[in-house]
């Protein structure tokens, strides 16, 4: 069974008359902004189900787009946030797709950076505000966005795993819930770790100089009125 909090009974603070098709869709946007470390151009919102069909009358389009520019749900400027983005000159693109089965809300951001990189992000807004992130950058993933998370592409090869955990324990970083997805034995795989707390620039850049490891992003947990 399901525990429920306080937080799932009084709903997030926010703008907007849902907490799924708003804060969760503004939470899923700023998420999808850390993976992009901000480097935004363009925007394509690939929309399914509910989402698809709604976005306009339930404020969904306006809260993932304030999320894209660091907005939190409880931002008043989320009303705006699509004339934001045009005077940034950012490009915002919504459409309506089958992303099969997936939830209801779920949304595929395709991103261009200013000088062309290519982000993705695909993730949920599965009530109450929450969010759930599922794939980033064509890898799947699981996290929420509550925790500090750290994202690490890496080749799946003996001790990568734990040379990141020795690491993390050196730093005295607790460890809340980790996960590793990989597509096949020997090739690329991903890591994702959140945990209780902050990750700093030292931390990461220690990462990245590992043996075999890609590329690492971190991305800071999302909360009302932050």
């Amino acid at each position: 069974m399901k525990t429920v909090g306080v937080f799932d009974i009084l709903g997030p603070i926010m703008v907007g008359p849902s907490s799924s098709h708003t804060a969760g869709a503004a939470r899923l946007g700023k998420v999808a902004r850390s993976i992009a470390d901000g480097d935004i151009k363009e925007v394509t919102f690939l929309l399914h189900g509910s989402f698809g069909k709604t976005y306009k009358g339930h404020g969904t389009d306006r809260a993932l787009v304030a999320g894209i520019l660091g907005m939190e749900p409880s931002d008043l400027r989320l009303r705006d946030s699509l004339n934001i983005a045009k005077e940034q000159g950012i490009e915002i693109i919504f459409k309506e797709t089958d992303l099969g089965d997936a939830h209801p809300n779920t949304v595929k951001f395709l991103i261009t950076g200013k000088k062309g990189k290519k982000y993705e992000m695909v993730g949920s807004s599965i009530g109450g505000g929450s969010i759930e992130v599922s794939e980033v950058n064509g890898e799947k993933v699981e996290f929420t966005g509550a925790y500090p998370t750290i994202i690490i592409s890496h080749v799946d090869v003996p001790g990568v795993v734990s040379n990141v955990t020795s690491l993390l324990y050196d730093h005295a970083i607790n460890i809340a819930f980790m996960k590793v997805f990989r597509s096949q034995k020997g090739k690329e795989a991903t890591m994702v770790f959140e945990v209780d707390n902050n990750v700093t620039d030292e931390i990461i850049d220690e990462i990245k100089v590992m043996e075999s490891i890609n590329k690492v992003i971190r991305i800071n947990p999302i909360k009302d009125g932050e």
